[in-house]
């Protein structure tokens, strides 16, 4: 039987199951720099933090490839959890509170994967996950039951490590996991490429040394590289010009995401069979703003979709990254491994599979699945004088209008202003509840070959007032508040769709090499951009707002930006005119996930709806 998603308060950051496992356990053991041997000779070097006690105890483990200094208690003692806005805000340190877990009965192992920090290098890390869990399994202060914590790349590690099934990994828990179609469409939606790469990469502690760039790369290579070093786009930024001319000595990953920025079948072929391989207990998650909206979000939704054969659950927390050190809702994630590991009845699997936090109510729902059954799918049409309204356009009358309207965008070596069409709605009757995928439906023009569609949802208010043609009236006040609630991308030569895997609330873009198609210049083209899923709650007087633009900037200067909003995209070396169309031939409009009044209940124990 399908629930009705409940309202639930609490903080955006944590779940209100009211689950609070007490500390049983006062001392505290570490055992640094422990090496440990894999199949082929190869030595991980881990932390381990324990209980003091001779109690053979569950063990959670966190793996990566950052610095696991970072994430020790010392570290954590001296940087009290930053939030985002902070200075100190340290994005790596995210493998968990040690002193947290092993107070209430687990040993927290924490490692760096092979080729990074104290780890040896050489040879391949195939089955190093297997190779630590199964060697952690048999020491004396694990009683064989073994999960996993951490999130960002400490949660990508989980995927993997389920993938190879160690017979004692029992759960695992991968808040924002990364992508799920690792090689490319889950880290650069609508195939737009963006900054994010380089960011990252200066966290690293990744073993290598930068040589000297070869004459010529392999034929299959060269070609492609000669292809993108000829880019504008590309040469314009010199942070890539300066990845692509070292020829992948510098940044390697993204240097072969430059000189080959598709999707493949085979890549597709390969997450999908990963899926498949997964079998053990998953608790995923993510924030709604997480990573820029990019991989840790579509990561979550993605693995959380494709896992057929495992328990799962699906959690989105608020807006704001997560601080650092990384401590948040370890009460769930404990709630989670004490049912799986200790076999305690904490109810985590008696409730419905996803959690979810709502933006601009403040409160959490739960719903059966994602999205969310029932969702009404709701149609908002642009309008002219840059207006968005509920009805769609009349057939053989004058709604619509034939000229389209348009915004000139200037490249970022000529400006750091970026135009934009705002299309808003009337001051809402009632309160309206958003919650699931977004899609933004567009026919448009060009006078380019290509061009980066960008496409933001806004929630604009409170404004009780109507436009008129009275003086001060003709306009929606300027001065209003407004909050982004979710922002969309795709590279307009990217448009082609596969039918057969699209669904409407999800295009699925081809993102191929072959698919991949230049714009006519001047010719209309119906364009369908998939926004971030979200979840958000328009408020009575409040106004919904689309924003159409090309290019988006750090908020900073020589290329750096700030945490909530990197990454920044990479935009046309080139002058582009935009045209956008919007009448019975060309029906421009937003796709929203509308959870119909009644369907969310108030958290008091009865079934009465919130009006």
């Amino acid at each position: 039987m399908t629930r009705h998603p409940r309202w639930l308060p609490a903080r955006s950051s944590e779940p209100p199951t009211g689950y609070r496992p007490e500390p049983s356990y006062g001392g505290f053991i570490a055992e640094r720099d422990v090496r440990v041997a894999m199949r082929d000779g190869v030595h991980l070097c881990i932390d381990i933090f324990r209980p003091d006690t001779d109690e053979r105890l569950p063990a959670l483990l966190a793996i990566a490839p950052y610095n696991k200094e970072l994430v020790s208690p010392e570290f954590a003692a001296a940087v009290p959890p930053q939030p985002p806005w902070s200075s100190a805000w340290a994005g790596a340190a995210e493998a968990g509170d040690s002193r947290y877990l092993t107070a209430r009965g687990y040993v927290h192992v924490v490692g760096t994967t092979r080729g990074s920090g104290k780890s040896e290098g050489g040879g391949a890390p195939t089955w190093d996950a297997y190779d630590l869990i199964e060697w952690i399994a048999q020491q004396p202060w694990c009683d064989g039951q073994v999960g996993m914590i951490g999130i960002s790349a400490y949660g990508a590690a989980q995927l993997q490590a389920a993938a190879q099934q160690p017979p004692h990994l029992r759960a695992i828990f991968p808040y924002d996991p990364g992508p799920a179609y690792r090689d490319f469409r889950d880290r650069y939606p609508g195939g737009v490429l963006h900054s994010f790469a380089l960011v990252i990469d200066a966290g690293s502690v990744a073993h290598g040394r930068v040589g000297q760039p070869a004459q010529e790369l392999a034929s299959e290579l060269e070609a492609d590289w000669r292809r993108a070093v000829a880019d504008p786009d590309l040469v314009a930024h010199h942070a890539l010009y300066n990845v692509l001319t070292m020829k992948g000595q510098k940044a390697p990953l993204l240097f072969h995401t430059l000189i080959r920025p598709w999707d493949t079948e085979e890549a597709v072929q390969r997450a999908e069979a990963m899926f498949e391989r997964i079998r053990i207990p998953v608790y995923l998650g993510s924030g709604w703003y997480a990573q820029g909206y990019k991989s840790h979000l579509q990561g979550a939704q993605s693995w959380y979709a494709g896992l057929k054969s495992a328990p799962k659950k699906l959690m989105f927390t608020g807006m704001a990254q997560l601080e650092r050190p990384f401590r948040a809702f370890h009460d769930e994630i404990l709630r989670w491994y004490d049912h799986w590991l200790k076999g305690i009845a904490t109810g985590v699997m008696d409730e419905p599979a996803v959690h979810l936090y709502v933006m601009g109510a403040n409160r959490w729902i739960q719903a059966d699945d994602w999205p969310i059954p029932g969702t009404q799918w709701t149609p908002l049409y642009l309008d002219s004088w840059e207006r968005l309204r509920a009805e769609p356009y009349a057939e053989a009358s004058r709604d619509g209008c034939a000229e389209p309207d348009a915004f000139v965008q200037m490249p970022a070596t000529l400006t750091r202003r970026i135009e934009k069409l705002r299309y808003v709605t009337e001051p809402l009757a009632e309160d309206l509840l958003v919650a699931g995928p977004v899609v933004f439906h567009l026919h448009a023009a060009i006078d380019q070959a290509d061009t980066n569609w960008i496409v933001t949802l806004k929630d604009v208010g409170s404004d009780e007032g109507e436009r008129s043609a009275r003086a001060g009236e003709r306009e929606p006040r300027a001065d209003l508040p407004e909050r982004e609630v979710s922002r969309g991308w795709l590279k307009a030569s990217h448009r082609e769709l596969d039918p057969d895997r699209s669904r409407p609330w999800k295009p699925w873009h081809k993102l191929t090499r072959e698919a991949q198609r230049p714009v006519p210049p001047g010719e209309v083209q119906a364009y369908t951009i998939e926004l971030m899923a979200t979840a958000n709650l328009f408020r009575r007087g409040h106004r919904i707002a689309v924003e159409i633009s090309s290019l988006d900037l750090p908020s900073g200067v020589g290329g750096l930006n700030d945490v909530e909003t990197q990454p920044y995209h990479y935009g046309s070396s080139r002058t582009t005119l935009h045209k956008v169309y919007r009448d019975a031939a060309h029906p421009s409009h937003l796709l929203l996930p509308v959870i119909p009044p009644g369907a969310i209940a108030a958290h008091t124990g009865d079934d009465d709806a919130v009006d």
